[in-house]
């Protein structure tokens, strides 16, 4: 079985996948990580590589074929990616929400422990300046993904389960897409 997670910056989706992968003994697997590694190998926040990515389609193809491969070639995997239920159909597919004001604290605090994987978040200076490149970052990803792909990850109706964690504990919301994964038809 293959469990998509995507959602919103800030919405917990890398913590919430890693955590349902642990818990269900699956592999897990980050597109935002891949994003960073590309922005640090570049030499840019990720910010400016989501910029750069609007006018060059080689970053969010070369990030797509990898999903695809994956889909293809593995399985009982948990992957956090704006795209990946696209790209990997079959997948029980999860949307995570949250308020814009409790991303952004959550996207600075982290930044402000130096939580690994946000050191390429260089516009993140302050929690105003993190609300408003969580905008920004949504806006680019959106404007993306409707000129590469004709889509919009923020339709909720594509996914199986929807989840608002701006007032829930990982672990509630790692429970509440367990249950709903082992009562899909795709559990066996």
């Amino acid at each position: 079985m293959i469990i998509t997670i995507s959602g919103v910056p800030g919405s917990g989706k890398s913590t919430v996948a890693k955590m349902v992968a642990r818990r269900l003994g699956f592999g897990h697997y980050s597109a935002g990580d891949f994003m960073r590694e590309l922005a640090e190998k570049r030499g840019v926040s990720l910010l400016e590589i989501s910029r750069l990515a609007e006018k060059d389609v080689s970053i969010d193809r070369e990030l797509d074929d990898r999903t695809v491969k994956l889909g293809k070639k593995e399985d009982d995997f948990v992957m956090d990616s704006r795209l990946a239920y696209h790209f990997i159909p079959g997948s029980f597919k999860v949307f995570l929400t949250v308020d814009d004001g409790e991303a952004a604290k959550r996207i600075f605090s982290d930044i402000k422990g130096k939580k690994q994987g946000r050191r390429t978040e260089r516009e993140s200076t302050t929690l105003a300046a993190t609300l408003a490149a969580v905008k920004k970052r949504r806006a680019s990803e959106q404007q993306r993904y409707r000129k590469y792909y004709n889509l919009n990850p923020y339709a909720l109706e594509q996914y199986d389960l929807v989840i608002d964690t701006t007032r829930e504990t990982p672990e509630s919301v790692v429970e509440k897409v367990v249950d709903a994964v082992k009562k899909s038809r795709s559990w066996c």
